[in-house]
């Protein structure tokens, strides 16, 4: 039996036997530099989303003082507390980049995921209950609403500058991996449209329907709830190591498609940070020497490189195959 334990750890500069292992560009440098500038992506989208959402909700709680508008409050509470979800992630991010030691062996990657993601949850689930409990107590004890049209002016700019600030968060997240950045801008997508709901509120009050502005307050609540739910969703997940099933299917495959592999046994993928990482047991011919199967294993991981997004390394252990091509009952 055969372990080849090949992660991006571990240069491929000058290594191999007669030429056979070639050098690749995957090396432990590129790794890094690849982590890096993942953060520094993710670090100027947290920022630019910051003063964006700010600069909105300062907007708009200007307005709210001169109108009184609870469902205008409940919103403008919502994007300063979407504003804030920045802090959170960007120390998430910088805690990210230390690097791997002997008590974290894979680094601190995970901080983004797990800790940046439970503090997003909380900062939704706040925001939620005190829209709320502001559109109830508006229903309560009902008060006027002053100047309608900055009302509205100012809903109009809460959407935009959300729906801005989300399309930004959500094509920088896909494209470095991250999923709490991708749960925040379409946390922030919710919030664009929840602005315009305030548009109808403000016109149900220029109607004489005096209810119109808090029950649209409570709207909002209910809309905040269901992004809560799918933010939590999508966080859970990556605490449980949940993949997409197709990845698995698609790494499976090429595997397979390697020259030298006889079968695939077990393939594990887990996401550390917005970088995946790979383990998977392969059977190779019994007859091969030890060089030559490491170098199956060499060219398996470049395989899996290619194939799957987003995928830092990759540990292959070889197994040799019997007469029925099935050297897997070794693990179990």
């Amino acid at each position: 039996m055969h372990t080849h334990g090949h992660g991006h750890s571990h240069g491929h500069g000058k290594r191999g036997w007669r030429g056979l292992l070639t050098p690749h560009s995957h090396d432990s440098a590129d790794k890094v530099d690849r982590a890096m500038e993942s953060s520094r992506d993710g670090m100027r989208a947290l920022w630019i989303s910051l003063v964006g959402l700010g600069l909105t909700a300062l907007f708009q709680a200007v307005v709210v003082v001169f109108s009184g508008s609870v469902a205008l409050l409940g919103d403008t509470l919502h994007n300063v507390a979407d504003a804030l979800t920045a802090i959170p992630l960007a120390l998430a991010f910088l805690v990210g980049r230390r690097a791997a030691n002997r008590r974290y062996t894979y680094g601190y990657g995970r901080a983004e995921e797990d800790l940046a993601g439970i503090a997003i949850v909380l900062v939704i689930a706040a925001s939620s209950a005190l829209a709320g409990y502001e559109a109830v107590d508006r229903l309560l004890h009902p008060r006027p609403v002053h100047n309608l049209f900055a009302v509205a002016i100012a809903a109009v700019v809460g959407f935009a500058g959300n729906e801005l600030v989300a399309r930004y968060r959500i094509t920088v997240g896909r494209r470095i991996g991250s999923a709490a950045l991708v749960a925040d801008g379409l946390h922030a997508r919710t919030d664009g449209f929840t602005s315009l709901a305030v548009l109808f509120g403000a016109g149900g009050v220029a109607l004489g329907w005096s209810w119109a502005d808090p029950v649209v307050g409570l709207v909002i609540t209910g809309a905040i709830v269901l992004v809560l739910r799918d933010a939590a969703r999508e966080i859970y997940r990556r605490l449980m190591d949940a993949v997409d099933p197709a990845l698995v299917s698609q790494a499976e495959q090429t595997l397979l498609e390697t020259p030298g592999i006889v079968a695939v046994g077990a393939l594990r993928l887990r996401w550390i940070g917005h970088r995946l990482h790979a383990e998977t047991d392969v059977v190779l011919a019994a007859d091969l020497t030890l060089v030559a199967a490491h170098a199956i294993a060499v060219d398996a991981e470049h395989r899996l490189l290619h194939a799957a997004p987003r995928l830092a390394g990759a540990t292959v252990h070889t197994d040799p195959a019997t007469a029925d091509h099935s050297a897997l009952a070794h693990h179990h």
